[in-house]
């Protein structure tokens, strides 16, 4: 693949002069990439085996605060290190900066290298092995969209209205997507030679609205193909002058953007762990299983797909944002959507998740419900049809209060994460929910400033 670096290329392309830098880069809580940029020489020579960061870079919000209350880190035990292992398997270039290349660290305990169990890609590891030991290998991909302004982020941040590139709705309309080409077209130039495989770009339900999609690869590859492609997004857009957001819902009056998840399970061998020709819907005893944990577990997972307070409230009937966690056939109203009936590439889409998700944190809690679901053999309940905004149904969680407190009391995602893990990330929720309720929002102002 395009951009993909083996070490000993790497080691060539620096002594060449080709590349003078190297990114090592972990994520945070938020999926956003931190790290440190390298001279390529020292990297090559000596950092390629670890390097070090701070840990409460796991313990921060978006605002970079330092949150008390967690157990794993705080001023008490003295914020120290932790040891950043380059995973020189995600070595690669990254043509939109200049003699650069990247590689993902896995987040070690600094005393016994022992992965951090709430590291994001961490948590994301130990669901992919526990399916590996069930003779079985995640597939996922995942559709991003996002919001292209004509304005840049430091306009925006002076004050400056943000404009949406279009100004109108370009949901697959090639004439209006024409006039994004030099943005857009460099996203998927640019993420296609980082060794990230897209698939197309199109324009998405609303004015400005943009969708990415890659191919479809093993889960732990595509989280990671995930937040390198939400920083790649941003830096390609900022260096044209335009301004990118991922936010779930960043105005009442546009459609909320969403991270779709698609996800499937094969052999080992490759082979197809969904699929049954013989099924009305094509699906395996397996799927069905599988679907069925995602169902019954949905609200207690709903966090990791929805980590902000924000995110709520992209969950608006007719907005093509599901409210009912049910699964229809290529249906887009509901939460579930299987798609690829008959085919082997059958399989389930959930639609419940925002573009702010954690791709990791996602990932790992949808396998780690659909693991319920085969480990307890869970019936499947049938098929919802027609219209899920207006139908009975599961409601998907409506207030991050909820979802946190659902979270907490998930003994599902705590016997397959780990108490630690989730009590870490429930303290996450309730900071966010802290910080939202205490402060005053311009829509207060402008609703009670006089009338009150």
């Amino acid at each position: 693949m395009a951009g993909k670096l083996e070490f000993e290329d790497l080691k060539q392309a620096v002594s060449a002069g080709e590349i003078d830098t190297v990114l090592a880069v972990q994520t945070d809580m938020q999926g956003r990439l931190m790290g440190k940029r390298f001279q390529a020489e020292f990297f090559v020579e000596s950092a390629f085996e670890e390097t070090h960061s701070c840990n409460y870079l796991l313990a921060t919000d978006q605002e970079m605060e330092t949150v008390e209350g967690y157990k794993s880190t705080s001023w008490e035990a003295g914020y120290g290190d932790f040891t950043m292992k380059p995973d020189l398997g995600t070595l690669r270039r990254i043509p939109w900066l200049e003699k650069t290349a990247l590689v993902l660290c896995d987040v070690l305990d600094h005393h016994t290298h022992a992965d951090v169990p709430h590291g994001p890609r961490a948590v994301l590891k130990r669901q992919i092995a526990r399916l590996e030991a069930m003779g079985l290998k995640p597939m996922m991909a995942s559709e991003l969209e996002f919001y292209l302004f004509r304005n840049s982020y430091e306009e925006i941040a002076d004050g400056a209205r943000a404009i949406p590139i279009s100004a109108y709705n370009e949901d697959y309309h090639i004439f209006q997507t024409s006039k994004e080409e030099d943005v857009m077209q460099a996203i998927r130039t640019g993420l296609n030679s980082a060794d990230v495989p897209v698939e197309n770009s199109k324009g998405e339900a609303d004015a400005g609205q943009e969708e990415i999609n890659v191919r479809y690869a093993d889960a732990l590859t595509m989280a990671d193909r995930h937040a390198i492609i939400k920083n790649g997004v941003k830096e390609i857009a900022w260096g044209k002058g335009r301004a990118v957001s991922f936010m779930a819902k960043w105005s009442y009056d546009h459609a909320g953007s969403s991270s779709h998840v698609h996800q499937s399970l094969v052999g080992l061998d490759g082979t197809p762990a969904f699929q049954d020709k013989d099924d009305a819907h094509g699906m395996s005893q397996m799927m069905r299983h599988y679907l069925a944990g995602l169902l019954t577990h949905a609200s207690e997972i709903t966090y990791f797909l929805a980590p902000y307070i924000n995110s709520y409230k992209r969950f608006m009937a007719g907005t093509f944002a599901p409210t009912k966690a049910v699964w229809s056939m290529d249906n887009r109203t509901a939460g579930y959507r299987v798609v690829g009936a008959g085919t082997a590439a059958v399989r389930v889409e959930c639609r419940v998740g925002g573009a702010d998700l954690n791709p990791y944190l996602a990932m790992a809690a949808l396998l780690a419900a659909g693991m319920a679901g085969i480990e307890q053999k869970l019936e499947l309940e049938p098929e919802f049809t027609g219209d899920a905004y207006g139908g009975e149904g599961r409601e998907i969680p409506s207030t991050l209060r909820d979802a946190a407190a659902l979270l907490d009391g998930s003994s599902m995602l705590r016997a397959a994460m780990g108490d630690d893990v989730i009590d870490h990330y429930v303290h996450a929720a309730r900071w966010e929910q802290f910080e939202a309720d205490r402060r005053v929002t311009d829509w207060d102002l402008r609703r009670g400033f006089e009338r009150a």
